[in-house]
């Protein structure tokens, strides 16, 4: 799944030590009225609870834990809704497995932890790699889905230019080592030793193509935002195409304006979209009230 990665390896992990970096800085230090292990299909998938309200579902990016991914958005969106952000298997303090990893396991994790935490129905959010594996959620779990917000994200690996998809070639799990991203994993994995065995099943994970569907995303029901930054490693022509799917791209002075919505913020890349706090944070609350 070539996704995970949104221009030259080296690159993103410059960006997302930065943005890693902000995070831990500069973001409020919220901490969960809940946290736990939800067991489905054979592993244990760890989550946390913030907020009140209707339940909004974050999914995380490929090697990001909750809080390097989500802590500068986490206490403007728990002031609207009971957020419940999960860390994906082998993520964070969610342990290792040998289970193959594939965006239809994972988006059936996702509703594991729903009927665990007896969820019926939420708005759901995802990041990257979160945000195809909310593609898919979405497909599966038609009827458990009230409105989806995908960040930087496609639902197949065609979606991305050809400089992300050739980005593996120089990829080295050595490259992680000494940045936020091992200092995070270390501070909350369950088992140290599995970092290794983890960076090499993400690499076979990320090498897999993926398509949820064309016909698949035309059937999702439920309303889409779909942000994007400008220069974010997006085939910009594939995005159109996706809004299009989803009842987007008309004139909406010939005809009624679409449920589904398109973001595009200027001036950003894959990773600098998530550090764009204050907009993200108005066009979701906007968009899911």
């Amino acid at each position: 799944m070539r996704n995970v990665f949104q221009t030259p390896l080296k690159t993103i992990l410059v960006a997302a030590i930065l943005v890693a970096t902000a995070s831990r800085s500069t973001a409020q230090q919220l901490k969960p009225s809940a946290s736990g292990y939800a067991p489905v299909n054979g592993i244990k998938v760890y989550y946390e609870v913030y907020g009140e309200g209707k339940p909004l579902i974050l999914l995380h990016g490929a090697f990001y834990t909750i809080g390097l991914n989500w802590s500068q958005l986490l206490p403007g969106l728990s002031k609207t809704h009971k957020v419940i952000a999960l860390e994906m298997q082998g993520h964070g303090h969610t342990p290792y497995s040998e289970r193959k990893l594939d965006i239809v396991t994972l988006a059936s994790d996702v509703a594991g932890v729903m009927d665990y935490l007896k969820i019926d129905s939420a708005d759901l959010a995802g990041y990257s790699m979160g945000g195809s594996i909310a593609y898919q959620f979405a497909v599966q779990n038609p009827k458990r889905l009230r409105k989806l917000v995908i960040i930087s994200s496609t639902y197949k690996n065609s979606g991305w230019i050809a400089a992300v998809n050739g980005g593996f070639k120089d990829f080295k799990p050595e490259f992680f080592d000494n940045t936020p991203i091992k200092t995070a994993y270390d501070a909350v994995a369950p088992d140290k030793t599995k970092w290794r065995k983890w960076l090499e099943q993400m690499v076979a994970f990320a090498g897999d193509p993926f398509d949820v569907g064309e016909a698949n995303i035309a059937k999702i029901t439920a309303p889409v935002l779909i942000i994007s930054g400008d220069n974010d490693g997006l085939d910009k022509v594939e995005l159109a195409k996706t809004y299009q799917l989803l009842g987007g791209g008309v004139s909406a002075d010939l005809g009624p304006m679409p449920k589904s919505q398109l973001a595009i913020i200027p001036a950003q890349s894959h990773v600098g979209v998530m550090m764009q706090t204050a907009t993200s944070l108005n066009y979701m609350d906007n968009f899911l009230k």
